[in-house]
């Protein structure tokens, strides 16, 4: 066989020949015959733990043993261990293959005729209508049915059975998708997710290290290209393709595949040999942002639930305080007081988080960062007192850019007209993203940007695309953090704030004050106090220097 270039689509119908799909399988073919499982299939279908998740390469064939244990338990009875059967695809394609490997499978191993039925699926939306989709079934005389339906959560939700996410990386929430079914193990059903990679920070590769982590359910199964051709992938191809097998022309056929990709390694590592390629487009990579990392970095997280912000005002205030002194103060002892200091922050008041990120400018022209503060669900005055409280303290405070867009604009302004001049008070624009990104970014080439060595500061820059040409974090991106909670690049965009702050002209005062901040018993400024101005440090408090 002559070696040709094989390029593996992701569309069902532009798939290389050499490669089955459920439509070309023989009539006869007995997925139960000796030999016609491969030995990674058989493993996979040997695994009945309620949870199990498959990461894998392209075409290595778990959906279609799948598809036969799908087939297997719809058409056994009830008493044994028969069930109804939920295919979700990422695409109506899918489904329709994966239908047309049950139906084969009715016939010749159940002996039933079954048929493939189009019906109309009602498809919830978000805002509690409905749309009427096409799916796919197949009926066994058991009384249980194998459909294809949307991926749409809500559809799932009330599901009884066992439930197949395939290409789950693909799918738009494939997160909420897994909360989705996992409802139906209350009842007894089962739950597998299978999936090629796409991309590191994606939500089925979080779902795959944590299950590796033991930090939830799944039972995992890697199951590579490489695996699959050492397995009989390729008798397979000439089995249905009529051809004789050699070692020659399946090495051939190997290669062939494999250097379709050309230069683009990590794509065909991800696509065939299930190892997750940073984001497409990401302006630093993972050694990048390592290389940048020092150790010894706070990094310091407040979160309250729902029910603080309803808390009296002196409570919220004495808890931002007490927070405040147990945690920042001793932060603040590792900041050289003859040094500069600056601030980023990009702000969020639910779903996201509050990051503050502290930077030292050194003499020798680096970037330190000192301390990270996130704020996750703390309400806009606690993140003033917080803030407030920091900036106080900080030594040589000479320059911060906070995020005014959106809910932020209430910080920022209120930090400017604590701060002066000394608050840049950043509207993201596209032309903002052109002049101010590309110096961060190039940071990392020289050294002189040295980050918190935390895994959510290097999954947020990770985050960090070439979007439309510039820089940033794409909108409606997020990505679980090592709380559990959803991220948007949060220290990434803080830290680009700080950084864009340090290159900004600021003022140097000669005095000190001697004059003592009048105490609050809470800690903190109450609001008319502090739009009066007497609880405001003079101007120029914790600079050194002179003119």
């Amino acid at each position: 066989m002559s070696a040709r270039a094989y390029v593996l689509e992701r569309d069902p119908e532009r798939l290389p020949d050499e490669l089955p799909r459920g439509s070309q399988l023989p009539a006869d073919l007995d997925p139960l015959a000796d030999g016609i499982l491969m030995e990674h299939q058989k493993s996979w279908l040997e695994d009945r733990s309620d949870l199990k998740v498959c990461e894998k390469g392209r075409r290595t064939g778990i959906t279609f043993a799948e598809m036969l244990d799908f087939a297997l338990d719809a058409a056994a009875q009830r008493d044994a261990g028969g069930m109804n059967c939920f295919y979700i695809g990422d695409t109506k394609d899918k489904g329709r293959e994966a239908i047309g490997y049950v139906a084969h499978f009715a016939r010749v191993i159940a002996g039933e005729l079954g048929q493939i039925e189009e019906f109309l699926f009602e498809d919830q939306q978000e805002d509690g209508s409905t749309r009427q989709i096409t799916a796919f079934r197949v009926r066994f005389a058991s009384g249980f049915r194998v459909e294809a339906l949307s991926s749409n959560p809500a559809n799932i939700r009330g599901l009884q059975g066992r439930v197949c996410i395939d290409e789950a990386a693909f799918h738009k929430d494939v997160r909420e998708v897994i909360d989705a079914v996992n409802a139906l193990l209350i009842w007894g059903g089962r739950v597998s997710v299978i999936s090629t990679h796409n991309g590191h920070l994606n939500a089925f590769n979080e779902l795959v290290r944590e299950a590796k982590a033991r930090r939830n359910g799944f039972r995992v199964h890697t199951y590579t290209f490489a695996d699959a051709v050492a397995n009989g992938l390729y008798r397979r191809v000439c089995l249905m393709r009529g051809q004789d097998w050699s070692q020659d022309a399946q090495d051939a056929w190997e290669e062939s595949i494999r250097s379709s990709y050309g230069s683009r390694e990590a794509a065909m590592r991800q696509e065939l040999d299930a190892v997750p390629a940073e984001m497409q487009g990401a302006a630093l990579t993972r050694v990048q942002i390592e290389n940048c990392m020092v150790d010894g970095v706070p990094f310091l997280r407040w979160t309250q639930p729902d029910s603080f912000k309803n808390a009296d005002e002196s409570i919220r205030k004495a808890a931002a305080a007490a927070w405040c002194r147990e945690h920042l103060e001793p932060a603040l002892k590792g900041l050289d007081e003859n040094l500069s200091h600056f601030m980023g922050e990009d702000f969020a008041r639910v779903g996201d988080a509050t990051d503050i990120v502290i930077v030292e400018g050194s003499v020798d022209l680096r970037r330190r960062w000192k301390m990270v503060v996130e704020l996750r669900n703390i309400p806009f005055d606690q993140q003033r007192d917080v803030l407030f409280w920091l900036l106080d303290r900080v030594p040589n405070f000479r320059k911060g850019a906070m995020d005014r867009g959106g809910n932020g604009a209430y910080l920022a302004e209120k930090a400017t007209q604590r701060y002066g001049s000394r608050i840049v008070e950043v509207s993201f624009s596209r032309q903002w993203y052109e002049l101010e990104m590309p110096p961060y970014i190039e940071g990392f080439a020289d050294r002189t940007v040295l980050l918190a060595r935390h895994e959510d500061v290097l999954r947020d820059h990770q985050a960090l695309q070439f979007v439309d040409g510039i820089i940033r974090v794409p909108r409606n991106f997020r990505f679980k953090g090592s709380d559990g909670l959803d991220r948007h690049g949060d220290s990434a965009i803080a830290g680009a704030l700080a950084d864009f702050a340090s290159r900004e002209p600021w003022a140097e005062y000669a005095y000190r004050p001697v004059v003592q901040t009048p105490s609050d018993p809470t800690g903190g400024p109450d609001e008319d106090e502090a739009d009066r101005g007497w609880w405001r440090p003079p101007l120029g408090a914790g600079l050194r220097g002179g003119i």
